[in-house]
């Protein structure tokens, strides 16, 4: 329609009407509805250009009198146009056109502003921008906050995922007259205390307040909503709805950009010809957050202190988008089977607890503020965590349970009472999973193996919420199980998506350390299994000290670092290799720096650091934005709506079909018509863990690098993967040995039930050995040359005399 319109062919005109979004709406003319006008017949109004494209590109042009924003999409065949008015100091007057223009009639239209405001100089310099992040106010005057400066950081289903790198802060009124400057200037210092050019991440395209499994299989969900986002992690959501009053702008999806505040890491795996990606998003919540010590517990609402969704995306590169054409009709699309998913929780204990850091102690007493024998707060959380995630909940409560002075344990206590209460008016199918373990006190006694102990718990949460795959099971993994020997444990075969219904949520006190170190065993855990699911590895067991997990470890370490900045002002200080007993020779000297830095941090500067982020989210006063709750029933504590199963699998299965065919993504992700050089583009500069070669021979990411193992995880004794279609556990041993890289190529041993580093193969390895023939033809010439020389011996032994006839001869 585009290319139509420009070669001067008739179109339709079709009415389009303009929205006008103000804080007091005044009669101000925009001059594109006259100049629309005064375009050829065929320049459409309201064209039926594609809506399916996003827009990504943005031109400012400001003058005395107004600001212009040109945006349009990768490809140029869309383009629109929003005015915002300079002239009032008080309201905020924004004017967007929802006209589709192409590229022609935006030239038109520009060089027509332009005539028109020959009287204020023009329309002014044309510059370039990445967005608009919102509107915000203090005492007098609006600013508006552009992303002047970006960076990409990962690539899903050819959608980008960008990093806020720098933005400006630009007045609105012209000639702003500030009656307090003095008090203007300090808020705005405390505003620009939250640096927005750290871990504020957006994407044109793709919804990155949301998980990949909510995306595709609930795109429809915010039809009712004014707001296309999940505002829970959108931290800019203030400056976006104070100017337009909870009225959210019908074209805002085009110029104004949610940002998620948290962390975004994306790494490439190369298995033999297989490419890999590995992302992991992290969403800070924008409820209750703030310092260390200042926000702790949970508030009235519900929302807990130190609240992240972690996600663990693994796909694999064979095709960009998120379909593929069909085997049937190739005009047609299907889900691509190539991405799965895995979400993880975390949060601080949900019950009103304090810690008083007047005293300047670097670890301040425990306190807990509220005692409410019907646990109300706690109550709204997990309605709200079965909202969102679904059931099976499973918690997962790191803290001491005995300490020499009181401290953590209290919280246990409290913790413990109030799942036992809460649980009791859930139906049986459907009460919490409450798993308590002092994990800091099995790594001190080593008294257990802390990895290994989390692994099986890992397992056990797996197997009770399950992880989004789009596709079904390899039929490889069909072929490998009608060879099991086992027929009771022989596993049928997925055909459909899998679905994850239900969400493990994961504390100690800071949820920091030991929560870093758990949802990396989890999410290695996890990572096993969606690579079986993508048809990688034939077992979901992958060892330590391998490249793949190695990269994962390095992953969840930046993951880790970047959260407790955020909270507490410094990095990590106990590492999963911490808890691997694999310390750095820097590593004690390393923790006392981080738990000085941190003592400095949360004594001296989380007062400033809180009154800046709640002057970025627009929380006024104490209470953190909250709004006085409405006691509900102490018995029925839940919605019973929430605790339906979220993902039906017919419901999920149709609506991931309905999303995959929506959109033109060929033209917007490659751009035919650009030239483009291969070593500029992301996909193809991204980390990639160097690669292991042994012989010439590329050594596989999945095995450990040397043959002996440091730590070789046990795994969940009794539990059968039914749904995942993996091999039979039933009989596997706690401890296993690495064997050599050959033992996997041995085709003899494919199509064995047992796994590759089981003892049934490594018997059967050591008792028909495959001996190179160097060292066989070696190994018989030795042999010979000891039968040669033994045989000499023999012979001399015969010809020589024996003692007797000696003495005789003496």
């Amino acid at each position: 329609m585009a290319q139509l319109a420009e070669k001067g062919q008739t179109s339709t005109v079709q009415d389009c009407s303009q929205t006008r979004l103000s804080s007091k709406i005044q009669d101000v003319a925009f001059e594109s509805a006259s100049i629309t006008d005064k375009l050829p017949q065929h320049a459409t109004r309201c064209s039926t250009l594609p809506r399916h494209s996003a827009f990504n590109k943005f031109i400012l042009y400001e003058n005395k009198l107004r600001f212009y924003i040109i945006i349009s999409n990768a490809s140029d065949s869309r383009h629109r146009i929003v005015k915002i008015d300079r002239t009032s100091q008080n309201d905020l007057d924004v004017i967007e056109d929802e006209t589709d223009y192409s590229g022609r009639q935006m030239s038109a239209m520009i060089k027509m502003l332009d005539d028109g405001n020959k009287a204020s100089g023009g329309i002014g310099k044309a510059r370039i921008i990445f967005g608009v992040a919102g509107f915000v106010r203090f005492t007098a005057g609006w600013y508006m906050i552009v992303i002047s400066k970006r960076s990409s950081v990962a690539l899903l289903g050819g959608h980008y995922l960008y990093h806020c790198e720098s933005t400006e802060i630009i007045p609105v009124c012209f000639n702003n007259k500030v009656d307090k400057p003095t008090e203007e200037q300090r808020l705005l210092n405390i505003f620009k205390q939250v640096d927005m050019s750290k871990n504020f991440y957006f994407s044109y395209s793709y919804d990155i307040t949301s998980t990949l499994q909510l995306n595709l299989t609930k795109p429809n969900r915010f039809e009712k909503s004014n707001w296309w986002f999940n505002d829970r992690y959108v931290w800019n959501f203030h400056m976006l709805y104070s100017p337009f009053k909870d009225k959210s702008p019908r074209g805002g999806q085009a110029w104004l950009i949610p940002l998620i505040h948290g962390h975004v890491d994306q790494a490439k795996l190369n298995v033999l010809s297989r490419v890999v990606f590995v992302t992991l998003i992290a969403r800070r919540s924008r409820h209750y957050a703030g310092a260390r010590y200042l926000t702790r517990g949970v508030n009235e609402e519900g929302n807990v202190a130190n609240e992240v969704e972690t996600e663990q995306i693994v796909s694999e590169a064979v095709t960009t988008p998120f379909y593929v054409p069909s085997s049937e009709h190739q005009s047609r699309r299907k889900p691509s089977p190539h991405y799965t998913s895995y979400v993880q929780y975390r949060g601080s204990i949900p019950i009103s607890w304090t810690q008083d850091t007047t005293s300047m102690s670097p670890r301040p007493p425990i306190e807990i503020s509220v005692v409410d024998p019907y646990f109300t707060a706690a109550s709204r959380h997990f309605n709200n965590l079965f909202a969102r995630y679904g059931t099976p909940m499973i918690i997962l409560n790191l803290i001491k349970r005995r300490e020499p002075v009181p401290r953590e344990s209290k919280l246990l206590d409290e913790y413990t009472q109030c799942v036992r209460y809460l649980n009791q008016f859930l139906p049986e199918d459907k009460k919490m999973v409450y798993r308590a373990w002092d994990m800091s006190r099995a790594y001190k006694e080593k008294t257990q193996d802390v990895i290994s102990y989390l692994e099986d718990l890992a397992e056990e949460s797996i197997q009770m919420t399950g992880f989004f795959h789009t596709g079904s099971e390899p039929y490889s993994h069909h072929l490998q199980n009608r060879w099991s020997e086992d027929e009771q444990y022989r596993p049928a075969w997925r055909k459909n998506i899998l679905l994850q219904n239900g969400v493990c949520r994961t504390n100690c006190v800071d949820c920091l350390d030991r929560t870093n170190a758990a949802q990396f065993v989890f999410g290695k855990r996890a990572f096993g299994h969606q690579l079986y699911a993508l048809g990688v590895v034939r077992n979901p067991n992958l060892p330590f000290d391998s490249v793949a997990v190695n990269m994962l470890t390095e992953m969840y370490h930046d993951h880790g670092d970047t959260l407790a900045l955020q909270y507490t002002g410094s990095a990590l200080v106990n590492r999963v290799e911490t808890y691997r007993h694999l310390p750095h020779w820097n590593s004690h000297s390393r923790d006392i720096i981080e738990n000085i830095r941190r003592f400095y941090a949360n004594s001296l500067l989380d007062a400033d650091k809180q009154m800046a982020i709640n002057l970025f989210l627009g929380v006024q006063g104490e209470r953190h934005g909250q709004v006085v709750q409405v006691r509900g029933k102490y018995q029925e504590w839940f919605d019973t709506e929430n605790l339906r199963t979220l993902y039906p699998l017919a419901e999920s299965t149709q609506s991931l079909s309905d999303f995959v065919g929506r959109g033109d993504f060929w033209s917007e992700y490659y751009r035919p018509l650009l030239f483009t050089s291969l070593e500029k583009h992301f996909a193809f500069c991204m980390s990639t863990p160097p690669g292991k070669f042994i012989k010439g021979v590329s050594y596989s990411p999945f095995l450990p690098s040397s043959m002996h193992v440091v730590h070789q995880p046990r795994l969940v004794t009794g539990v059968k993967r039914h749904w995942m279609g993996a091999h039979s556990l039933h009989n596997e041993k706690l401890r296993r040995k690495a064997l050599p890289a050959d033992i996997a190529d041995r085709s003899q041993l494919m199509h064995q039930s047992d796994l590759i580093q089981s003892s049934g193969i490594l018997a059967s390895y050591l008792l028909d050995p495959k001996v190179p023939s160097e060292e066989l033809s070696e190994y018989y010439r030795c042999a010979n040359i000891h039968a040669a020389g033994k045989q000499l011996i023999n012979t001399a032994q015969m010809y020589r005399p024996s003692s007797a006839d000696a003495r005789c001869n003496a």
